[in-house]
C-alpha cells in the first residue's frame, strides 16, 4: 500500500449520497466507540479545551464542525459537566443523514444540532468560545484554506482540528483493531481510506499556512493523531 504521498482523489463509501443508509447509520452510530479508543479528545480536553473554558469565568458557547452523529459533543459535554463547566454546544453537518443519527441520540443536555456548514455560520454572523472538528480535515482537498479561515472568523477563543496522522504503522494496526467493530459498517473500508487520504504533520503544516505562516500550530497530542491548533479572530 503506497502511503508516502496522499490519496486525496479516494473517495469514502459514506460520502456516497446513494449509499446504503442503514449501513451508514450503523457506522455513525458505532463512530463513538471507536473514536474513544483512537481521536485522542480526552488529551485534547484535559490539555487544551478544559483550560480555556475554565478560564473565561463564565458561560462558554462551542461548536463542533461536521458533528456527524453527535457522538463528540456527547463526550466532551459529559466531560464538561463533571468538570462543573457551564457550556452550550452545537453541532451542524451539511449532511441530513448525519443530522437524523445525531437528533435521534438520548439528548444531550445544552446542546443543538443543525444542517449547516461553517461558511453559513458566518454569514449569519455567529461567533463561539470555541470551535472544533473531528476527521473533517482529510475530506476537504482545495477546500482546507476556506473552510480554515471560516473556522478561525467563527472563534473568539480556541480552534481545534483533529484528524488522523498518516502512516504505514497507522493502517496496519487500524486494519486488525477494527475487526470487532466493523460488521454491518464501513467502518474499515471507510478508515482505512481515511488513513490514505489523511495529511503528516508536515504536509498539514504547509497546507494550513500558505500565505499565513504562524497562524496555526500543528501538534501530535497521541499517536497516530494530529491536532491543529489556532486562535480565532471574532
Amino acid at each position: 500500500m503506497r502511503l508516502a504521498v496522499r490519496d486525496e482523489g479516494l473517495a469514502e463509501l459514506m460520502d456516497d449520497p446513494a449509499c446504503d443508509p442503514d449501513l451508514l447509520r450503523a457506522t455513525l452510530v458505532r463512530f463513538g466507540t471507536v473514536n474513544r479508543f483512537v481521536s485522542g479528545w480526552g488529551v485534547v480536553y484535559r490539555t487544551r479545551l478544559r483550560p480555556h473554558l475554565a478560564s473565561l469565568g463564565r458561560p462558554a458557547r462551542v461548536l463542533d464542525i461536521g458533528s456527524g452523529g453527535g457522538d463528540l459533543i456527547d463526550r466532551l459535554a459529559a466531560a464538561a459537566r463533571r468538570d462543573g463547566l457551564d457550556v452550550t454546544w452545537t453541532g451542524i453537518d451539511p449532511d441530513p443523514r448525519a443530522l437524523e443519527v445525531a437528533l435521534a441520540r438520548t439528548p444531550i443536555a445544552g446542546a443543538s444540532f443543525r444542517e449547516a456548514d461553517a461558511a453559513a455560520l458566518v454569514r449569519e454572523g455567529l461567533t463561539y468560545d470555541a470551535v472544533l472538528s473531528n476527521h473533517v480535515l482529510h475530506h476537504l482537498g482545495d477546500g482546507l484554506p476556506a473552510f480554515a479561515e471560516e473556522s478561525l472568523a467563527l472563534s473568539r477563543g480556541i480552534v481545534l482540528h483533529s484528524d488522523i496522522a498518516r502512516s504505514r504503522l497507522a493502517y496496519g494496526l487500524y486494519a486488525v483493531g477494527i475487526t470487532p467493530f466493523q460488521r454491518g459498517t464501513f467502518l474499515r473500508t471507510d478508515g482505512l481510506r481515511s488513513i490514505r487520504r489523511s495529511y503528516t504533520r508536515a504536509e498539514l503544516t504547509a497546507a494550513l499556512e500558505g500565505d499565513n505562516p504562524g497562524v496555526w500550530s500543528v501538534e501530535r497530542p497521541v499517536p497516530f493523531r494530529l491536532v491543529a491548533v489556532g486562535r480565532g479572530r471574532a
